[in-house]
């Protein structure tokens, strides 16, 4: 258990920023679940997205304080591999990558199987391996880098085999899905880096990540399709490049105040996956650019909370966790929110809180936990130095 302080109010705007965001994607997802075919259920709830979202909301907050409780230290690997989190998150994700290739276990949806299935009674959960995967690359990478500190420099001895690492997962995940797999490259890249690791080891294997990302959108009809929608959308109007024309039709009819909350037309059949990857244009129709703008600028307030977690934490495995999940967060929000507005290929990457999903929404308020914990602890180890300084200068004088 973690005891907190007065005077630091750090985890609290953290908290707030976070939970805002999943407010207004709970209040969003249930206004683009809206369907005029059918009527709510509520003895059905779980088959309505919106619903859903109400559910996972309490919960995600739930989670996010009960992890904030765990003390981030116990990711560290210092007392043996199989006695860290972060060790066994990462063989749970490999297992169950594999375990979702399989027929008998993967379900197929939209053409890809990447869903696990677990029936509870009458409910029916649907879980997304890639999702824990792509955490479990952050939270192992920062307890390695910890754990060897500078020696993660050695190209044959330590980077090699995080290398490795990383393309072992990416490699189970780019089978099903291309966007997940580059996201999961580019953080565990960008992990090292922040742990120490040299520039030119890190490009060494670009050439390699290169043609294995070529050859898996060259074996892909569906993705050579996508960008060839994004280079010429005209087109592709009526087929490839529909979602993203869609998108800028929802942004640009909101204008600058939206057509109003519950308002909007697009998410009634014309723009698909309205209440995950396209829920920016949904709030960009409703809110207009004023909804739009402030979900922007929730995020780029909890990334510089972030950064200053960092920046006051005197702790190595700290920092590490706190930078990798601000890392996550952020590209992953700017991804989406370029993929909605299209200024990147059309890709099912969520928005980070907001999109409608268990799954994502669970496994990010978690890390957030993480985040909350070291910020806590951050403050306690600022404010003894503090003391100890000023006992000091009493000493002094």
């Amino acid at each position: 258990m973690v005891t907190t302080i007065k005077n630091n109010p750090l985890p609290d705007y953290i908290a707030m920023v976070v939970i805002f965001l999943m407010a207004v994607g709970t209040v969003f997802v249930f206004s683009a679940g809206a369907n005029i075919g059918r009527e709510l259920d509520l003895q059905r709830f779980y088959d309505f997205p919106g619903l859903r979202q109400i559910l996972f909301f309490p919960l995600a907050v739930t989670v996010m304080y009960a992890v904030s409780c765990f003390n981030y230290r116990k990711f560290s690997l210092a007392d043996g591999w199989l006695k860290s989190p972060a060790g066994f998150l990462l063989v749970l994700s490999l297992v169950l990558l594999i375990v979702v290739l399989f027929p008998q276990f993967g379900t197929e949806i939209n053409r890809a199987r990447r869903w696990l299935r677990i029936s509870i009674g009458p409910v029916t959960i649907s879980f997304q391996p890639s999702e824990l995967a792509k955490w479990s690359i952050v939270f192992f990478l920062a307890a390695v880098c910890d754990k060897f500190g500078n020696s993660i420099r050695l190209y044959w001895k330590r980077f090699v085999p995080a290398f490795l690492v990383i393309a072992l997962v990416a490699g189970l995940v780019i089978t099903e899905d291309f966007g997940t797999a580059v996201f999961i490259s580019l953080l565990g890249f960008l992990m090292l880096i922040i742990s120490g690791a040299k520039l030119w080891h890190i490009l060494t294997p670009l050439p390699f990540a290169a043609i294995a990302f070529c050859a898996a959108l060259i074996r892909s009809p569906s993705r050579m399709q996508r960008i060839a929608a994004f280079l010429n959308p005209q087109k592709w109007a009526d087929s490839a490049a529909y979602q993203a024309n869609q998108s800028l039709i929802a942004l640009g009819s909101g204008g600058l105040l939206g057509k109003g909350l519950g308002k909007g037309i697009c998410k009634y059949g014309h723009l698909p996956e309205d209440t995950t990857d396209f829920i920016f244009a949904i709030i960009g129709e409703e809110l207009g650019f004023v909804g739009t703008a402030t979900v922007i600028g929730l995020f780029i307030v909890f990334v510089w909370l972030g950064i200053l977690v960092v920046v006051r934490c005197r702790d190595r495995l700290g920092q590490l966790l706190a930078g990798g999940i601000v890392l996550t967060i952020a590209i992953q929000a700017a991804l989406n929110i370029g993929v909605a507005t299209v200024v990147l290929p059309t890709k099912g990457i969520p928005l980070p809180f907001v999109s409608a999903g268990g799954t994502s929404m669970l496994l990010c308020a978690a890390a957030v936990g993480v985040l909350l914990n070291i910020a806590k602890q951050t403050g306690i180890k600022n404010s003894a130095a503090e003391n100890a300084e000023n006992v000091q200068l009493k000493i002094e004088n």
